[in-house]
């Protein structure tokens, strides 16, 4: 056997495997190969899409399920047998991994992360892989489990899910460094993972764990929503059975439970009659678990911190997407350093969340409007003389006019991409949220008279409303589509099908500002959801430019005044995010009682809280659009700049692209390579021409040359006469390829189904085309020819 001749797959099953096995690991329960554990990066390229490359490793080894301990990377033999390391050990950095493996089938490197002094990478033979026990035992020792009461805890097995899902990588990290540091005894633990990427699935597999070992039996989970407690009971907290399970309603305490959800309002309030946890005793919980703890819980002067207080005796584990520290709120200073820290940015980039593009809308009075001397509003208030802006609109002053305005612009955005993409609009209090209804309902009265409750408003005041909440977060249910609210959907709801958010509120708080974001991030892939777009009418996307905020959009719009609302697919100017003054910062309020309220209005006050004025001129000032690329950084030159200099850091010159295009046996998988690199070609075809080549296309832009048509491509090998080699029917196959190719380009001809649609199907059948060129390893050579011939000149 001349092993230097196989390939990575034959090393690994003759040489690789076998060692694996013989060293002891059970191929069925600790063993798994070829393990991609990120979804590849969601890379919007104008209304399409496409994946990049998911992470993968060759090897991953575990001393249980969802415990890895080791990662080997393989490579053919005539690689060096530590060949790869540097990537391995990337991979384990990300997958918390302390064992490291290269082999090339002869060996094995050992890179030990657990070792400080000494040799930290040894080869050794085949035959002297290390066992499980051997790697679990030198695990142990390095993170200070050894002792067997701490052990123990750490040895307990996942929750088994009979619907065969498991924790994603980063969730596995989350509940396995949670559980090592309640092992060792360490009581308060912060969790800090974006929204969309399942803290509270992360977190029933930290219960359950720590509810099977025996030494947590009662178990308080906190929340803000009475919505949240439902869902969580029901939904990833179904397998503890609803005979241990109980919600906490009416401030009625029932003790004859082990896992108990409440609201943290539910359990507290201003009279000490409300403060109902105190039924409790204080040594009563073993475990509390307070989800959405930005919500202020770490505040001293909170009353949710009375609760956590009470119960200090209990390991309390902090949730949340956005921890929140200000000089008078600081969830690190009460939980401490996060355990585990899951960004946007990383979700994003790992592919599990999705990107989203900007279009940012500026009107002609956002920067001020001024009052004439006496104008008094619609119910005969003289409005005070001074100077209105965004931080007065809605809040002080209600100009109808732009509320008309910024429904107008909302509904132009739905109808030139998708009426039904489930929106939220984000108001400055419940009256806004109500007068942007009806405003949307009067732009939208062709589908609200079909569709009633096409528009909502989802409020703490409207019952009507809060009953349609279920239906919003619905993926089945068509309806509402359009929801107005102010602070109830700002966070904890789950919205997995929102494809539009839109901001007509002023967001001074980065916090409320990451929940808002994160409204939008799940992703639907087999549902047609794999981005969303916020249209901006507050300049609270200037939030982008905080160092405190960790995820880019992929695109920001800021159309001309009379430009369309629906963001291109590309942009020609260079752009980059305005210096605009920033809105004032602070923290959004406490609310101890009840669900996060809305906040209505008041006009019992002498003076009226708010002016309502109309016969406003009011029209769009300006509309921007940006583009962020691969790597999630802005783009702050001109599509076709950015397309240049990605190619040429790929290709070096113009002779290496084409050899690459020409040894591509499958165009498809280069463009999609060429996509991975940040070639939006899709987004260029709009820009630069669509009946252009993809290949004239990119050689035209980055290396200036002159680009041709696939008409004059096809033109010139019909003039060579290049079908003169073949039988009757082929050379007709041949010629409806190369029409084919001159009106959809070269990806169609590839196609393994070409043959099936028209108007080769027209033809005959796709056996009977075939044998016109012999057998199909004849036809398939006959496509490869006809592309060569295709690009045999005008290079």
């Amino acid at each position: 056997m001349n092993k230097k001749a196989l390939s990575e797959t034959d090393i690994c099953a003759k040489f690789i495997t076998p060692a694996i096995k013989q060293a002891g690991w059970d191929e069925n329960t600790q063993l798994r190969r070829e393990v991609s554990f990120t979804d590849g990066r969601i890379i919007v390229q104008g209304k399409l899409y496409t994946r990049g490359k998911r992470k993968r490793a060759d090897y991953i080894l575990y001393h249980k399920p969802s415990q890895p301990i080791a990662i080997i990377e393989a490579k053919e033999n005539n690689q060096p047998v530590g060949h790869g390391m540097q990537q391995a050990l990337e991979y384990a950095q990300i997958l918390d991994i302390p064992f490291v493996f290269t082999s090339n089938g002869d060996s094995f490197v050992f890179h030990d992360k657990t070792i400080t002094e000494g040799k930290i990478e040894t080869e050794l033979s085949l035959d002297n892989f290390p066992s499980p026990e051997k790697l679990w035992d030198k695990y142990l020792d390095f993170k200070g489990l050894k002792e067997p009461k701490i052990r123990t805890l750490v040895e307990q097995d996942y929750h088994i899910d009979e619907r065969g899902m498991s924790p994603r990588y980063y969730q596995q990290n989350a509940i396995n460094r949670t559980v090592e540091a309640i092992a060792k005894g360490q009581t308060r633990l912060l969790l800090v993972m974006a929204t969309g990427t399942g803290k509270t699935y992360t977190a029933f597999n930290i219960i359950w764990r720590l509810w099977k070992s025996q030494r947590f039996q009662r178990i308080l989970f906190l929340a803000d929503r009475n919505a949240l407690l439902t869902q969580t009971k029901n939904g990833d907290f179904k397998p503890f059975g609803n005979e241990i399970m109980h919600i906490i309603k009416n401030r009625k305490i029932d003790k004859s439970y082990q896992i108990y959800f409440a609201l943290y309002q539910g359990l507290t309030g201003n009279e000490e009659v409300k403060n109902v946890y105190k039924e409790f005793s204080r040594d009563f919980f073993d475990l509390v678990c307070i989800d959405e703890c930005h919500r202020g819980s770490a505040s001293e002067a909170s009353a949710w911190r009375e609760v956590l207080d009470y119960f200090s005796s209990a390991t309390q584990i902090g949730l949340t997407a956005t921890p929140k520290e200000t000089k008078d709120v600081s969830n690190m200073e009460y939980f401490g350093e996060p355990v585990y820290t899951y960004s946007l940015k990383q979700g994003i980039e790992d592919g599990f969340l999705a990107p989203y593009k900007v279009v940012r809308i500026s009107t002609t009075v956002d920067e001020g409007w001024r009052p004439t001397r006496g104008l008094v509003d619609k119910y005969g208030n003289e409005i005070e003389d001074r100077i209105y802006n965004l931080k007065d609109y809605d809040r002080t002053l209600a100009i109808d006019e732009r509320t008309e305005l910024v429904a107008k612009k909302i509904t132009e955005y739905l109808k030139g991409t998708d009426r039904f993409a489930k929106t939220i609009v984000f108001c400055t209090d419940i009256d806004h949220a109500n007068r942007m209804r009806i405003a949307l309902i009067n732009e939208n009265a062709d589908l609200v008279a079909k569709h009633p409750l096409y528009v909502v408003k989802i409020t703490g005041d409207d019952e009507v409303g809060k009953q349609e909440l279920d239906n919003f977060t619905d993926v089945e249910e068509r309806f509402p589509v359009i929801a107005t609210t102010s602070k109830m959907l700002t966070t904890g709801i789950d919205t997995k099908m929102v494809k539009c958010i839109v901001l007509e509120s002023n967001i001074n708080s980065m916090t409320e500002f990451k929940q808002i974001v994160g409204r939008g991030t799940r992703i639907r892939e087999d549902d047609g959801k794999v981005y969303f777009t916020i249209m901006d009418f507050r300049k609270a996307t200037n939030h982008f430019a905080d160092p405190d905020f960790d995820g880019d959009p992929v695109q920001i719009y800021e159309p001309e005044p009379d430009g369309d609302v629906i963001p291109p697919d590309n942009e020609e100017d260079d752009i980059v995010i305005d210096g605009d003054e920033w809105l004032p910062t602070d923290d959004a309020p406490d609310y101890p009682e009840g669900d996060i309220p809305d906040i209505g209005i008041d006009n019992t006050d002498t003076e009226p809280r708010k002016y309502y004025v109309n016969n406003i001129k009011v029209e769009v000032a300006n509309e921007r659009v940006q583009y962020y690329g691969k790597d999630g950084k802005l783009i702050t030159e001109s599509l076709k700049d950015y397309t240049r200099d990605n190619i040429m850091a790929n290709y070096a010159s113009l002779d290496d692209f084409i050899m690459k295009w020409r040894t591509s046996p499958k165009k498809s998988e280069l463009l999609k390579e060429l996509a991975e690199q940040g070639v939006l070609y899709e987004a260029l075809k709009e820009e630069v021409g669509s009946d252009m080549d993809v290949f004239d296309l990119i050689c035209h832009i980055a290396f200036d040359q002159p680009p041709l048509t696939r008409k004059e491509r096809a033109n010139n090998v019909r003039k060579r006469n290049y079908f003169g080699k073949y039988g009757e029917q082929a050379r007709q196959v041949i010629e409806k390829l190369l029409e084919k190719y001159e009106n959809e380009g070269v990806i169609a001809i590839e196609d393994n189904g070409v043959l099936r649609v028209k108007p080769l199907i027209d033809m005959g059948s796709p056996v009977e085309l075939v044998r016109a060129f012999g057998k199909k390893k004849d036809f398939d050579k006959a496509i490869e020819e006809l592309e060569q011939e295709i690009y045999n000149t005008g290079a």
